[in-house]
């Protein structure tokens, strides 16, 4: 009888490899080796995010001597600096502007001059218009008055004219890029709070977004809301018809606008005719005008009633509008894009008397 020893053979009760055992192992490794090659990409591009499509290139600095052809003599202690907005693969400037400074504290935006057809970081400004408004609110509007305006130009009053404003903070509000930039947006802020010298105040962006709120409201309403925000105080309200455009992007949903740029060549008439055609065969509803040279005016179009009857639209010079007769707010001045309404409801002058004065950064000299 044979007798077994318990040894099994080498071939006796093995399963089979397959496989897709040893390879399950390798592929677990992989995706895990991925996963985490994958997070530390995105790590790395939360903390290195691209850097933003232009440059702010300085050109030229110094005194309001040096920069004589800008009209800036009466404010013989600012330093100005001239840049121009450059990309990578374009030869020409896309756009050029001058900014001002007092002493130690970030610069301001003077003036701005887009180069390409679509507006880009700012709305295009006349420095000659700016310098007119600074000089008659620092002759005429009392030294405890409060100036409201959309923070850009609260800063440039502020600096030229020596009148305490609502807003003081570079706000950065509304980012003006062109489409292709759009997936850079967070670099471009980031950009441009460095540039312009501090992150935009939490507070102030509070109350801007209720003034935007007050110029979006009929006439009565935001007449009431920007007495809100001003308080007690005497107070005026300076509006540039630019700031239609900068609203309609804060506020796309509110605010049906857009703009086109018109050749001028010597016919106002033919102009007018030719907006008009425009105007009705791409279904706008009333427009106003800015000059931006004397050879180009850029039209701003309003498409529908909700928007023609908000209080900023009832304060610029549109077909349908009469600024003169707006009782919620009084005209007081206009210079080129620039209306100015003094605000109803302050105290009266003998409480406001002992109002604390407003510390001016360098005002225009009174004559």
């Amino acid at each position: 009888m044979a007798i077994s020893t318990g040894t099994p053979s080498p071939s006796a009760d093995r399963s089979p490899v397959r496989p897709g055992n040893k390879l399950l192992p390798s592929l677990g490794i992989l995706l895990v080796a991925g996963g985490v090659f994958l997070l530390a990409w995105f790590a790395w591009l939360w903390f290195n995010p691209p850097p933003a499509p232009y440059r702010y290139q300085l050109v030229q600095e110094g005194n309001a001597d040096t920069f004589s052809q800008l009209g800036l003599e009466a404010w013989p202690g600012l330093a100005i600096a001239q840049y121009e907005i450059r990309t990578e693969g374009v030869d020409q400037p896309l756009a050029i502007l001058h900014t001002a400074r007092q002493g130690a504290t970030p610069p301001v935006m003077l003036d701005w001059e887009n180069r390409t057809s679509e507006l880009l970081l700012s709305t295009d400004s006349k420095l000659s218009e700016l310098i007119t408004l600074a000089v008659a609110i620092g002759k005429h509007a009392p030294r405890d008055a409060l100036i409201l305006g959309w923070w850009d130009t609260s800063r440039q009053i502020r600096l030229l004219a020596g009148r305490d404003t609502l807003f003081t903070s570079h706000l950065g509000e509304p980012l003006i890029i062109p489409a292709h930039w759009q997936n850079r947006g967070d670099s471009i802020r980031r950009y441009e709070d460095s540039f312009w010298g501090a992150a935009p105040d939490a507070q102030q962006q509070r109350q801007f977004q209720r003034f935007a709120d007050a110029l979006l409201a009929a006439p009565e309403k935001g007449a009431a809301q920007l007495r809100e925000l001003a308080g007690e105080r005497e107070a005026y309200l300076v509006i540039h018809v630019t700031d239609l455009y900068k609203l309609g992007l804060l506020r796309p949903q509110q605010f049906d606008i857009t703009y086109k740029n018109f050749p001028m060549e010597g016919n106002m008439h033919g102009l007018i005719g030719y907006l008009k055609n425009w105007m009705q065969g791409n279904g706008f509803h009333t427009y106003t005008l800015q000059s931006i040279s004397d050879k180009m005016v850029r039209g701003y179009f309003l498409r529908d009633d909700q928007s023609s009857q908000t209080l900023i639209a009832q304060m610029l010079p549109f077909t349908e509008t009469m600024p003169l007769e707006l009782t919620a707010l009084q005209l007081i001045y206009q210079q080129g894009g620039y209306w100015v309404y003094q605000i109803p409801g302050a105290r009266p002058a003998a409480d406001a008397a002992s109002a604390p004065p407003a510390t001016p950064a360098q005002a225009a000299p009174e004559s």
